[in-house]
């Protein structure tokens, strides 16, 4: 037992069939297709392992390893049969998935036979889950765990049954007969690791590969089945690679090819099984290609043959413009350049091994991108050109976008790096000297600092190096500092077409910005295939579907919360109920509401309420309001990369969460006056944080309703006009009020009548006092510049003073009737002089002041011209100042208010990258 401890552990000692055995009588032990394993012709055949690679000990082995022969006849002609290579070929490789069950190994040999080609090569994998198995055989032996018995039995049976189902007759006889002479030796191999506790990795590849060779033989006695001469190829008698690093193997292609010509000369075939992901090094020794290496496999074996193209078999539809399980809007791309699926497979884009591109690029073969349970689907095809296959836009130019997790960034700082050759290198060999993978690097043109990402798991012992070796430059000041900022994510957008094309990047980061991301580091190669930028770690989604968004003009979702479902906000929520669909197909504008809160109640949702029961939901799924939790849960829905909240209440106490919520990221909508029309020095803030962030804040149906009127102000003065007075009538009840005051009627039943129509308050002294007047003349005269507080306004109120203190609306609505002469004698005076009355408020830019009071005009003035509850209101301007800017029309009322909120969260879209 030592001896054999021995010789697993050194690589230059071959081992006894005996001591393989260990208690079992001596006998002769065949390699199932360790073709790998022969030795140059010149030399005996003795087998080589990853223990017994190397030298031959004199006089210690009396019982040799041999390598059996396959079952397949080998043509002994002496004639060569020449290798045709060209477009005659196509090349197919299968995934384990692909390969996974009976049932999918038929579908795959339908699809080998359906395909047209004049010769065929199909490489596959082993069956799903396979590979994996294998690995813990090794684990479970080098552990000394007995199950892995019971494990290499489960890996029997597994392929056993696989067999019963697709074969019968010799083929079956045969394969099982083969099946179980591997196992019997697999069982023997795993014994000796099991004494030895170790497995070399030469060792461990050759008894992983196994997987590889079964699922090939089971192929290709399907296809032979289907009355196809088919011959299957273990790979490793042909495919020669150099290791270079544990992870990383290079193929030499010269002898490849020299020895692709041996292997056809003697089994010539229109169709050939390979196996994937396992191949020889140039001592024969068995290697693989590492994880996902069937797709190398293909690539290479494409090269070899200098096939018409090479079809890459799996189980999704193509390679998506970002991760699906991340953007739902991702799609499918028809075509890609080499460089970008480069790009995208060195991102994580899991559809392709990363050097699967390098063999096929010389020959110019494209790769297709197939799914094996949709074959509908063209898939998408990897090839030199992609010249306007994709449609026009912006779209053409940044192809995809990928994302990288679970890093960190090392920032090297100090004035003393500027000009200091050797910097950089110092510090990438520390980085080496670790073992680390450096995933991106960013450099300004200053010197003044480096920084770079690596894996989270690798950044601390990064940084400690870093620090014991720059140790004497940071004491001395010439390094200020090692810093390591954790919890970072890489964001790449890939697209061959970037190159050269101006506006690329501004696109790319304006659009972060709207979604309220900050990027802590950009990196950029001269080639222009690729923009990386670092960000948070829980801005990586968000991120993604932002930028997704506005390269692809997929919908714009808006993930949304409703404050207050009362009147205005219900409403509203039927305006959305009704065009949700309308928007999402006709302007790609998706807006969900995740939660509705009132003062007692929430309703929330993951995906968005069904807003056609949302009044139902409320009273069957709501839960106790919590403001904190409400926003936290309808901003905290990273699949959605923008967030507004739509406060419908005209409480002070909500208005006052704006300023944190626009901190935050989170877009405020709202026809609630008291945050515009509140303390000066809090709105001064709020507009401040507002101009300075990519947040936004709209509040048009503060004034006038649905009435364009804050909109129409921000235009003047954008564009340089200059305000001289805003005078209108801005309370659609007292327009009512003073609209029907004609006739015999007074001011107690004119305000009656409006009452029981719905257009006052329920207690109409909130009409009637002017409050809501001032604080629209506020809004409006702090939105043309000026700096005053509500009590800087002098108000009119039409509450006759004794009433003001009146008990309830209904005693106030009963003793106003008393108070009736003194307004019936304002408008017999009014009258007289051909005029009438109307309850105004006033913005005096010359005079800097402003003013709520019943004015006179003429009746042939715009003012005296309204009906029922129709606001009104005039800009005088430098460019309007003989006739002034009239903007009328319906101010009041719960349909054209939601209707004003309605616009300004469409606006909200429009800014955010929705096609206007």
């Amino acid at each position: 037992m030592a001896s054999l401890s021995s010789a697993i552990s050194n690589p230059g000692h071959i081992l006894s069939p005996n001591a393989l055995a260990h208690d079992v009588k001596p006998k002769k032990i065949c390699y199932s297709q360790c073709h790998a394993f022969f030795l140059p012709p010149h030399r005996s055949p003795i087998c080589r392992m990853g223990f017994v690679s190397g030298l031959e000990r004199k006089n210690t082995l009396k019982s040799q390893i041999f390598a059996s022969v396959t079952d397949t006849p080998v043509n002994t002609s002496p004639e060569k049969v020449q290798l045709p290579k060209g477009d005659t070929w196509s090349v197919h490789k299968f995934g384990g998935t692909c390969m996974g069950s009976s049932e999918r190994i038929k579908n795959v040999a339908k699809i080998v036979l359906s395909d047209d080609s004049e010769r065929k090569f199909i490489v596959v994998s082993a069956m799903s889950k396979v590979t994996d198995m294998m690995y813990d055989l090794i684990y479970k032996a080098q552990s000394r765990d007995d199950s892995y018995l019971s494990a290499l039995d489960a890996v029997l049976e597994k392929h056993r049954s696989t067999a019963f189902d697709l074969l019968d007759g010799d083929e079956l006889g045969s394969f099982l007969a083969q099946l179980n002479h591997d196992i019997s030796n697999l069982k023997a191999m795993l014994r000796a690791i099991y004494i030895a506790g170790h497995a070399t990795e030469s060792f461990t590849d050759f008894v992983v590969g196994h997987g590889e060779l079964w699922s090939a033989q089971l192929l290709s006695c399907v296809v032979r089945k289907n009355g196809v001469d088919c011959n299957w190829m273990d790979t490793r008698e042909v495919l020669v690679v150099n290791p270079t690093s544990s992870n990383q193997v290079d193929p030499d292609f010269k002898e490849s090819e020299e020895r692709l010509e041996k292997w056809y000369s003697k089994n010539p075939s229109k169709t050939i099984v390979a196996t994937g992901f396992i191949a020889s090094t140039p001592q024969n020794i068995p290697t693989t290609l590492k994880r996902d290496g069937s797709d190398f496999s293909a690539a290479i074996m494409g090269a070899l043959f200098k096939a018409r193209q090479v079809t890459i078999w799996t189980d999704v539809d193509g390679v998506y413009s970002a991760d699906p399980r991340k953007v739902s809007e991702a799609v499918i791309l028809k075509t890609l350049s080499y460089q970008e699926a480069w790009e995208m497979s060195y991102f994580g884009a899991n559809v392709l091994h990363p050097r699967t591109i390098i063999p096929v690029m010389r020959y110019d073969i494209p790769i297709i991108i197939r799914n094996v349970f949709n074959l509908v689907v063209p898939g998408t095809k990897i090839c030199r050109s992609t010249e306007d296959e994709d449609g026009q836009g912006l779209e053409s130019f940044v192809k995809g976008f990928a994302t990288i997790d679970n890093l960190a960034l090392v920032n090297v700082e100090g004035t003393g790096m500027a000009g200091v050759p050797g910097t950089a290198s110092a510090i990438f060999s520390a980085v080496k000297d670790v073992g680390a993978n450096v995933i991106m690097i960013s450099q300004a043109s200053s010197e003044h600092s480096v920084c770079f990402a690596v894996p989270e798991k690798e950044v601390n012992a990064v940084s400690e190096l870093l620090q014991s070796r720059f140790r004497e430059a940071l004491n001395a000041g010439r390094l200020s500092q090692v810093q390591v900022i954790p919890n970072c994510s890489i964001l790449a957008a890939v697209g061959q077409k970037m190159a050269s094309t101006p506006g690329v990047s501004a696109t790319l980061f304006n659009a972060l910005a709207k979604a309220n991301i900050n990027v802590r580091a950009i990196a950029q190669g001269c080639s222009e295939y690729n923009i990386t930028v670092v960000v948070k770690r829980e801005d990586c989604i968000r991120a993604l579907r932002a930028v997704h968004s506005r390269f692809y003009l997929s919908r714009t979702t808006i993930a949304m919360g409703i404050i207050g479902p009362g009147l205005i906000g219900g409403t509203l929520l039927d305006q959305l109920r009704d065009q949700t669909a309308t928007l999402k197909e006709e302007f790609n504008i998706d807006l969900r509401v995740m939660g509705i809160t009132g003062s007692r109640t929430m309703l929330l949702s993951e995906a968005g309420i069904d807003l056609s029961r949302w009044k139902e939901l409320q009273k069957e799924k709501g839960v106790v309001a919590d403001m904190e939790k409400f926003v936290q849960h309808v901003h905290g829905n990273h699949f959605i990369p923008n967030t507004v909240l739509v406060d419908c209440t005209a409480d002070s106490s909500i208005a006052s969460h704006y300023y944190d919520w626009l901190r935050k990221g989170i877009h405020v909508v709202t026809p609630n006056k008291k945050a515009n029309s509140g303390p000066l020095d809090q709105y001064l803030k709020l507009r401040a944080l507002q101009r300075q962030s990519y947040t936004h804040y709209f509040y048009e149906a503060t004034v006038g309703a649905g009435l364009p009127i804050i909109n129409t102000l921000q235009g003047l003065l954008e564009t340089g006009d200059k305000i001289l007075r805003i005078e209108g009538i801005f309370s659609g009840t007292l327009s009512y009020i003073f609209n029907n005051l004609i006739g015999r009627k007074t001011f107690s039943e004119v305000v009656a009548e409006a009452k029981q129509a719905g257009y006052t308050e329920p207690d109409p002294r909130d009409d009637l006092s002017g409050t809501d007047v001032c604080r629209k003349v506020i809004i409006l005269a702090r939105e043309s510049g000026l700096k005053l507080e509500l009590s800087d306004i002098p108000v009119e109120s039409l509450v006759p003073e004794p009433l003001k203190d009146s008990a309830s609306a209904e005693e106030f609505m009963q003793k106003l009737p008393q108070f009736d002469h003194d307004l019936a004698k304002k408008r017999q005076i009014a009258e007289d002089a051909g005029q009438v009355l109307r309850y105004v408020g006033v913005v005096d830019m010359v005079n800097q002041e402003g003013a709520v009071k019943l004015q006179t005009y003429k009746n042939d003035h715009p003012f005296a011209q309204l009906s029922g509850a129709d606001n009104i209101i005039a800009f005088t301007t430098t460019r309007y100042k003989d006739q002034p800017l009239i903007v009328r029309g319906p101010g009041a009322g719960a349909e054209v208010t939601a209707g004003g909120v309605f616009s300004d969260i469409l606006r909200l879209a429009s800014y955010l990258g929705a096609p206007s």
